[in-house]
């Protein structure tokens, strides 16, 4: 901690800066409760998108055991050509979202594949956006996280060390310069008397 000068310019600069740490605080204070539950919500999406994903994964493994097969060739039938995403401004914090997925899908003939992989293709699209969208999600929790331990890093800065310390100085600085006023009334007091006494001596 900083020592603090003694006197009247001192004492108004901590009164200043304790006004401009009280008038902070309350907005700090909701841009950290804003930031948690948007940090919730994010969360929530996220556990839903990966829930999503297991439910497709689960129902590609039950429904298409057929995959296991080497001669039916199912590789390269969906792809990826694009992904678009966009920034949204939460609470100051700008996070990733979806916008569109491309995706193509490899002409291939009915009579030349099994009907099985229609469905499979179907699926696959659902997987590959799920994937997609479980990576953006989990990207967007991250820097909601990070946003949310910042903020409360500044929220305890500010209550548990700025505003303490700051009234700490100006509860010192008053009892010193009371102190000095109390000082220089009794020095007053004893010069007066002196004086009064060297006036009867003469």
């Amino acid at each position: 901690m900083a020592k603090v000068a003694l006197n009247k310019s001192a004492l108004n600069k901590e009164k200043r800066g304790l006004k401009t740490f009280n008038r902070y605080l309350p907005a700090l204070e909701l841009k950290r409760q804003q930031l948690m539950i948007e940090r919730k919500k994010a969360e929530e999406a996220l556990e839903e998108t990966q829930g999503a994903l297991n439910d497709v994964e689960r129902l590609v493994r039950a429904q298409l055991p057929m995959l296991a097969r080497d001669d039916v060739q199912v590789e390269n039938l969906v792809k990826v050509t694009g992904v678009r995403l966009t920034t949204e401004n939460i609470v100051g914090t700008r996070v990733p979202l979806v916008e569109r997925v491309e995706i193509s899908l490899t002409p291939y003939s009915d009579l030349a594949k099994p009907h099985w992989v229609d469905y499979l293709v179907e699926l696959l699209q659902q997987m590959i956006r799920l994937r997609i969208e479980l990576q953006v999600r989990q990207l967007r929790y991250q820097e909601l996280d990070k946003a949310t331990r910042t903020t409360s890093q500044r929220v305890n800065l500010f209550s548990k060390v700025l505003i303490p310390e700051t009234r700490k100085n100006i509860q010192k600085i008053q009892i010193y310069m009371s102190d000095q006023d109390r000082a220089g009334v009794v020095n007053a007091k004893l010069s007066k008397g002196k004086l009064a006494q060297a006036a009867r001596r003469q």
